[in-house]
């Protein structure tokens, strides 16, 4: 894979607004490890290998299990997750597909039963923040783990 534009040299004003409005949404009150799931979610969707890669470290150093990590792919006949994950990883993929008819009413509640109005916002918010990145990334072609130093990624010690 070839990389192709660069965002953060081409626009770095606004990648900078960007990762402001990222670290915003990292603050909200929902716990880093759901927020960690959502983003692998997204990112497996959206088939943006930079960021599959990048939230995997991520969800690790954040002492996410492993088992779950890989689990992500097929959530819904996994044990591992409880049913407040399951309802916010529902609401990532009908937000990341979304379809002619939007959100219906059983998801909505799913997630109500499970979120305030106010998560439930944080949360739209959360897949909105990583659905944009993906888009950038795939475009880019950024190659998974660049940035890993920046970040400190490469503690996660996995190759």
């Amino acid at each position: 894979m070839t990389a192709r534009v660069n965002h953060f040299k081409t626009v770095p004003t606004l990648v900078k607004a960007m990762y402001d409005l990222s670290m915003n949404v990292s603050n909200v009150s929902l716990e880093t490890s759901l927020k960690h799931l959502v983003d692998l979610r997204a990112s497996q969707l959206n088939q943006c290998a930079f960021c599959v890669d990048m939230h995997v470290k991520e969800a690790k150093l954040h002492g996410e299990r492993e088992l779950r990590l890989h689990h992500v792919a097929i959530w819904r006949e996994s044990p591992l997750f409880t049913a407040k994950e399951k309802a916010a990883l529902a609401l990532t993929e009908a937000l990341t597909r979304l379809g002619d008819h939007g959100i219906d009413e059983a998801l909505y509640s799913e997630v109500r039963a499970h979120f305030s109005e106010v998560e439930t916002s944080e949360l739209t918010f959360c897949i909105a923040v990583i659905n944009t990145w993906n888009r950038l990334m795939v475009l880019s072609q950024m190659t998974p783990g660049a940035l890993d130093s920046a970040y400190g990624l490469d503690r996660a010690d996995l190759r």
